[in-house]
């Protein structure tokens, strides 16, 4: 079997998209989604805030509970909570009408 055969070449093509600089455009779309997330974040609850920054970095829910000292069992459920109150607040502020 031979490296790099008919399987490789959708890696190979998403690893050639990825590596390609983002146009300016990109970029200020990207500046712009991040400032829209940053106010969101900072008007919903701060729990929920903090519960979706440290899951967003990776955190496991053990590691949510024990940081934002929650109950491991309700972890998955403060989370929905979260996420539902940033998309409520996200969609108030910004969706096009």
């Amino acid at each position: 079997m031979s490296c790099g055969g008919r399987r490789a070449e959708p890696i190979r093509e998403l690893v050639r998209l990825c590596a390609r600089k983002p146009t300016p455009e990109e970029l200020l779309s990207a500046r712009q989604e991040q400032q829209r997330v940053d106010v969101v974040l900072s008007v919903i609850d701060p729990r929920h805030a903090d519960l979706l920054l440290l899951r967003s970095h990776g955190l496991s829910y053990g590691e949510l509970a024990s940081t934002l000292e929650i109950n491991p069992g309700s972890v998955g459920t403060f989370l929905g909570r979260a996420q539902q109150a940033f998309r409520k607040e996200y969609i108030k502020r910004y969706e096009k009408r």
